[in-house]
Parts: C-alpha cells; sequence; structure tokens
C-alpha cells in the first residue's frame, strides 16, 4: 500500500530540560531513527523539526512555521514539503517519541482496509487515542489544514480539532506501542536515555 510519512520532531521538549526528545536513544537507536524506521515502508518521508543531520538519503526535512508552532502547524509543513514531492493518497503521520511506535504502525496498516474512509489513528485498549499514530487520506487532510489555516486554527492548535472533521477510525494498538517520553519519568519507565557522549 502507497503511503508517504509525516515524522514530527520540532517541539520545545520543555520538561526534558530541553534535550531534544529525537536525540534521546532506546535500544541502540534514537528515537528519530526509531521513528524513520517504523515508516520504512513510505514512498516519501518529511522530518518535521530542526535539521537533524545526518537523515538518511531521500528523507525530506522541513520546518514548521513560526518554528515550535505544534504538531497541527507540523503536519501542515509536512504536507507541504511531500506536495512537492509527488504525494501517496495516504499519509503516516508519527510523533518521534514513542521508541515501541513500529508495533502500532503494523497493525494500523493491517487495519486500512475497510477502515474509516479518512484512515486510521491509534488507540490504547483503553480508548485514549493517540493521533500522532495514523494513517490519514492526504487529501482529506489537506481540506482540514486549509480550513485550520483559514480559521487561524493551526499555530498551536489543537491535533484532535485539525481532524475533527475526517472519518478516523480508532484501532486499538498493543499496550505500551503509543507510549510517549514527555517527562524524565517517562523516559526511564521506558528505557529511554541521553546518547553517550
Amino acid at each position: 500500500m502507497d503511503f508517504d510519512a509525516i515524522i514530527l520532531a520540532g517541539g520545545r521538549s520543555s520538561r526534558l530540560g530541553g534535550s531534544p526528545k529525537s536525540a534521546l536513544m532506546f535500544d541502540g537507536a534514537t528515537l528519530l531513527e526509531r521513528a524513520l524506521a517504523a515508516a520504512a515502508g513510505a514512498r516519501h518521508t518529511v522530518v518535521v523539526g530542526p535539521e537533524p543531520g545526518g537523515l538518511p538519503g531521500g528523507v525530506l526535512s522541513t520546518r514548521e512555521d513560526p518554528p515550535f508552532a505544534g504538531p497541527a502547524a507540523a503536519i501542515a509543513a509536512g504536507l507541504a514539503a511531500l506536495r512537492s514531492a509527488g504525494r501517496s493518497d495516504l499519509v503516516l503521520v508519527l510523533a518521534c517519541d514513542m521508541p515501541r511506535v513500529d508495533d502500532a504502525v503494523g497493525v494500523l496498516l493491517e487495519a486500512l482496509p475497510g477502515a474509516g474512509a479518512d484512515g486510521v489513528m491509534a488507540a490504547s485498549a483503553d480508548g485514549r487515542q493517540q493521533p500522532l499514530a495514523g494513517f490519514y487520506s492526504t487529501a482529506a487532510l489537506e481540506r482540514a489544514v486549509q480550513d485550520a489555516a483559514a480559521r487561524n486554527a493551526l499555530v498551536h492548535g489543537s491535533v484532535f480539532a485539525l481532524l475533527a472533521s475526517l472519518d478516523v477510525q480508532a484501532v486499538v494498538v498493543p499496550a505500551g506501542s503509543t507510549d510517549d517520553v514527555d517527562t524524565w519519568d517517562d523516559a526511564a519507565a521506558l528505557g529511554v536515555a541521553v546518547r553517550e557522549q
């Protein structure tokens, strides 16, 4: 199944003292490397955030405008970068701070046939949805971005609000696969650490 990927890597990491989440380590790889591996089937991939350096060949890099404008603005920037590369009908949106997200991506891919008209998003067994691990109709997502931009609702806007008009099916993914790193306690619980110099 053809899809593109937008990997969000542009937050301030304020609860981590400014340590970029993308550079944290899990099981021998950075969180950005793990997100890129989870998106390995994509035709085109764009990383949205500060230029990380060392990206694999062919992976695009862009920045939300203004910087640190939040994930809705980052999704818009990612879509704009993919438009210039020639787009697929589906786009995987993935935050880079979920070290085990590859398990979720596999389940979401399997659920796509016969799913909601506009895609699927990850959910935990207790119903908590994670919109930053989902496959979405590129055309529907672009319409949602245009609508949000027209309302000045992209900068620091809610991703749930951005996706509200889409027909998206929540899919239960393996326990822990969308656990994310927001604090050092989260990092310790997930086995995520700072890269040794």
